[in-house]
């Protein structure tokens, strides 16, 4: 099985959107992001997954690239709430 890289925005509550799948975003879409995190006064962080999101037993790795909006939530924090999501979305 090809394990999926993907561009996401995390956000501190472990919400996520995919930025980029087949190409790395532009520095447009970065910054469009960063501004809607801001404007909503939430943090984020532009990272990388890999893995494959809807596949139970396989482990989606993050790795933060940069954060795009400050926050109350650590990157730790987002990262144990997207794989809190994640399993709740699959089980």
């Amino acid at each position: 099985m090809t394990r999926e890289r993907r561009w996401i925005v995390l956000d501190e509550d472990g919400c996520h959107v995919t930025l980029g799948r087949h190409s790395d975003p532009t520095e447009a879409e970065i910054g469009e992001a960063a501004e809607a995190l801001r404007r909503s006064g939430t943090g984020g962080w532009l990272a990388v997954t890999e893995g494959v999101y809807y596949q139970p037993r396989d482990t989606i790795s993050l790795m933060m690239v940069r954060e795009l909006a400050p926050g109350s939530a650590s990157w730790d924090e987002a990262v144990a709430a997207f794989q809190r999501r994640r399993w709740e979305t699959l089980t």
